[in-house]
């Protein structure tokens, strides 16, 4: 092969090489083009947040947030009642040891109900306050102008007459329209107070979790057991359980103190319903501040005690015998009331821990089972009745080391028998001791007396700063829903010409045809002049003329300012997603 032919297949194997690479790219670029582009940082967190503001996902929170609080009225709550708490776990160990592990003891501070909770607040915020802006700007909107043909919409009828265009604006305002007037029509509107339900409705819920928010930063709730004869002071020190607020410190309870005089418990002597309670009623002897005059006060249930915010709750009672021990040596180691845990919430037949640590020459411990009414039943003794008619309790005596020195914590409603030994005999129905009588302890431990009945109460003492603007919050939420419910939005238009009268109506209200027909009706027959049969009220404040005359008429329905008869209704805020809604 010559070298010219030589020289030509060069340049051709070079020219297929070259136009095999740029095909080879342009291959790559269109590749390129259409792969789908990631959204990226901001466009993900742009999608979280509208996910997480639409109305959809705001619905499903306030379900959760409903469907969480749910436990929290089956299952006894720390905050409320401990010692029904501390019975669960004595009827239910296993069951109690899973439920406490997703705090189904402790719901309203839980992590998972304070994630529902925020991400709610922040969901209504962010639905919200679009809506409310558009709604502002959507009032302060005219009315749009008559469509040319107003028989095309869902409502209109034609009649002849030596009606004005003056008369029927201002009849349309007596209805409490709002309207605007262009050359040859009349354009009326209302019915906004039905979105302003709406966002009430939805601003109301932000300030009533709000409201909680706060209670729970600046609030406090606490427990304590108080024994007739006994007095009780608002420190920390004096609480049982006390639960503060983030924000809370010792010196923002409220300085107040109370004497607990006397308990009196009521129930049915006799009958189908004998032993049911009738009433509970504390008589407190209480000063407001240390420098207070003292004031009697009758403490019920669900009739709190007030000061200065401070709420004072009844929630629990139960009996405290008192007793006097007299150790080996002959000196009196414990003298005073014992609380007991009631065992049968019918009878009120309850038990007790007696710990008498300074007893000597050894530490004495007792468990006593105490019957208000007593009676026998063939080798045993049971109580009949929840009052104090004839109360006894029956003693069982220990004595050895109480393991109180150890620095574990011990309930006060708890005798840990481990390194105790029996005093004498056990027997599982001793003779029952009434109010009196004297136990000699085996051993030369002793003796125990039981020297009388006292009844002690249980109280919760609760303040919440968002308590007044949580009731507030929810009574304008029910406003706001009824405004949502029962009102409708919906136009009129009326054109005059050569004395015939056209009017047309528009309902922008899902339901809201058939009353609206009813409506136009009556705004017909006035319009006409037939006599009148009654008024509807309306239901936004007249605003007269927004503007004066408007020039330039749409030609069609579903033109400029007009909503066509098959258009979607609602109040849809412009911009707005189908989900926000």
């Amino acid at each position: 092969m010559s070298a010219p032919d030589d020289l030509a297949s060069a340049v051709r194997e070079e020219s297929a090489t070259q136009e095999q690479a740029e095909q080879e790219q342009a291959e790559q670029q269109a590749q390129e083009r259409t792969k789908p582009v990631g959204l990226g940082v901001v466009g993900w967190a742009r999608w979280t947040w509208r996910t997480l503001t639409s109305m959809r996902t705001a619905l499903i929170l306030l379900f959760l947030f409903a469907l969480g609080s749910v436990p929290g009225s089956i299952y006894p709550q720390r905050s409320v009642d401990p010692g029904r708490v501390a019975q669960y776990f004595k009827d239910n160990p296993t069951q109690a040891k899973w439920l406490d592990r997703f705090w189904l003891f402790d719901v309203f501070s839980s992590p998972w109900f304070a994630a529902i909770y925020l991400l709610l607040f922040i969901s209504l915020a962010g639905c919200v306050f679009p809506r409310a802006l558009a709604h502002l700007k959507e009032i302060r909107r005219r009315p749009p102008a008559a469509p040319r043909n107003l028989l095309r919409l869902p409502h209109s009828e034609a009649f002849e007459g030596g009606l004005t265009l003056e008369q029927a604006a201002a009849e349309l305002r007596r209805r409490r329209f709002r309207v605007v007037t262009g050359d040859g029509w009349v354009s009326a509107e209302k019915g906004y107070l039905r979105e302003t339900g709406n966002l009430l409705f939805h601003v109301a819920l932000l300030v009533l979790l709000f409201a909680v928010g706060a209670g729970g930063l600046f609030g406090y709730r606490g427990n304590v057991l108080v024994v007739e004869g006994d007095g009780f002071s608002n420190a920390v020190a004096a609480y049982d359980r006390f639960m503060p607020g983030s924000r809370v410190t010792a010196e923002s309870l409220e300085p107040f103190s109370f004497t607990l005089k006397d308990f009196q418990a009521s129930y049915v002597a006799t009958g189908e319903k004998q032993g049911q309670p009738l009433d509970y009623l504390a008589k407190l002897t209480v000063q407001d501040s240390p420098t207070a005059a003292p004031r009697e006060v009758d403490l019920k249930v669900n009739d709190p005690l007030d000061v200065n915010g401070t709420l004072t709750y009844l929630i629990g009672h139960g009996y405290a015998p008192t007793f006097r021990v007299t150790d080996g040596k002959g000196q009196v180691a414990y003298d005073g009331p014992v609380p007991c845990l009631a065992d049968d919430q019918a009878t009120y037949t309850s038990e007790c821990v007696i710990k008498v640590p300074d007893a000597q020459p050894t530490q004495l411990g007792f468990l006593a089972r105490f019957l208000p009414t007593t009676v026998p039943n063939g080798d045993a003794w049971v109580s009949v009745f929840p009052g104090a008619a004839n109360p006894t309790v029956q003693v069982f005596p220990f004595a050895g080391d109480l393991g109180l020195k150890s620095g574990q914590p011990q309930s006060v409603y708890q005798l840990d028998t481990t390194s105790l030994k029996p005093l004498g005999k056990m027997s599982a129905q001793p003779t029952p001791l009434n109010v009196g009588e004297t136990k000699e302890l085996a051993d030369g431990a002793g003796k125990i007396e039981f020297t009388g009945v006292k009844e002690w109460i249980s109280l919760q003492i609760t303040y919440d700063p968002g308590r007044e603007p949580a009731l507030l919050a929810a009574a304008a939420a029910v406003i706001g829903l009824v405004l949502s419910l029962t009102i409708r939005r919906r136009r009129v238009w009326a054109r005059v010409k050569d004395g015939t009268v056209t009017v047309g109506g528009l309902t922008r209200t899902e339901g809201g045809g058939a009353a609206f027909a009813e409506e136009f009706a009556e705004i017909v027959a006035a319009l006409r002049g037939d006599p009148p049969t009654g008024d509807r009220a309306g239901d936004d404040p007249p605003t007269g003329d927004q503007g004066g005359d408007k020039s330039g008429e749409p030609d069609e329905p579903g033109s400029a300012g007009h909503v066509a008869p098959d258009a979607p209704t609602g109040n849809t805020a412009p911009g707005a997603r189908p989900d926000e809604e």
